[in-house]
């Protein structure tokens, strides 16, 4: 009897040990597990998560912060769902983006967050059907070197291609004959420049010599104006002069007219003859006085301005 109560209470023992090492086990996934981690989920489409596998390293700024736990495609075959966690120090902004990135030698890959200047608030919002936080997919460096150096290559072999059609037989024979071309006008064009050299310098003698023309009518204009000043000078008074005699014989003819009032009767035709005589004397006295006006006119004739219709 004593040898059966021992095993029992060992039996139980062992149980309660058991039972207590399960409980423990349980409340360590469960309680520590959600309170020092937390968990996002990151959709990759454009980026290739090649080498990425469950358990790779999630980084922020070098330092490793997480892990992945978990990724599987989606309904949409080129979008990839990855779940992972991240120390719950992690400081995962809304503006925090997740890039691929790949170790050289051996082509493992892992998960880096990058947070751009200046965070925004922390990632916390659960949005649809998800169960944890989205954090966006962002763009890697080498992908977007790769991309660049893909179009680079691309633009050389279009490049090419338009280089070997352009140096087919035809289009070659069509480009030496327009060199060909090309070269007979250069030619020409130089033979056309010694013979506009040979103008503008034909044209610069005529105006020099248009220019010494320019300065001999100059110099002959002053000579003859100082030539004809003795003469205007003389015109001048020889009009003062005239002018004086007319107005002299206008009283004279007032004095005449005024005798011969009182013997017009007597010899009416005679003196009616001589009135008209003077009358027409003093008419003319009076155009060569109007001509005097202008002495330059009297002795070089009418500029074209005073001459009449016809003249």
């Amino acid at each position: 009897m004593e040898a059966e109560a021992k095993y029992t209470y060992v039996g139980i023992a062992v149980i309660a040990l058991l039972a207590a090492l399960v409980s423990g086990i349980v409340w360590l996934k469960h309680s520590g597990s959600r309170s020092d981690y937390n968990y996002y989920t990151i959709y990759f489409e454009r980026q290739p998560l090649d080498g990425l596998q469950i358990g790779a390293d999630v980084s922020m700024r070098g330092i490793k912060v997480g892990r992945v736990e978990d990724y599987a495609l989606t309904k949409n075959i080129n979008r990839v769902r990855v779940l992972i966690r991240t120390d719950r120090r992690t400081p995962v902004s809304s503006n925090t983006v997740a890039v691929v990135n790949r170790r050289f030698v051996t082509g493992i890959a892992k998960i880096d967050l990058e947070t751009p200047d200046p965070p925004g608030p922390p990632l916390t919002e659960v949005t649809g059907d998800e169960s944890y936080p989205i954090i966006a997919e962002g763009t890697s460096n080498l992908d977007e070197i790769a991309s660049r150096l893909n179009r680079i290559g691309e633009t050389a072999a279009e490049t090419l291609e338009r280089l070997n059609d352009v140096l087919k037989p035809e289009n070659r024979a069509a480009l030496e004959k327009s060199l060909a071309n090309l070269r007979d006008l250069t030619g020409g064009l130089n033979q056309r420049m010694a013979e506009l050299d040979r103008t503008l310098k034909s044209i610069q003698g005529a105006a020099t010599g248009l220019d010494r023309a320019g300065n001999s009518v100059a110099d002959f204009a002053d000579a003859t104006r100082q030539d004809l000043r003795p003469a205007l000078q003389q015109a001048d008074r020889t009009m003062k002069d005239l002018s004086a005699v007319a107005v002299t014989l206008e009283k004279q003819v007032a004095q005449l007219s005024q005798s011969v009032g009182s013997t017009v009767n007597t010899s009416g035709d005679q003196v009616s003859a001589a009135v008209a005589e003077l009358r027409s004397t003093g008419a003319a006295l009076n155009r060569l006085i109007d001509r005097l006006q202008d002495p330059r006119a009297a002795l070089l004739g009418p500029s074209p301005a005073q001459r009449g219709p016809g003249e």
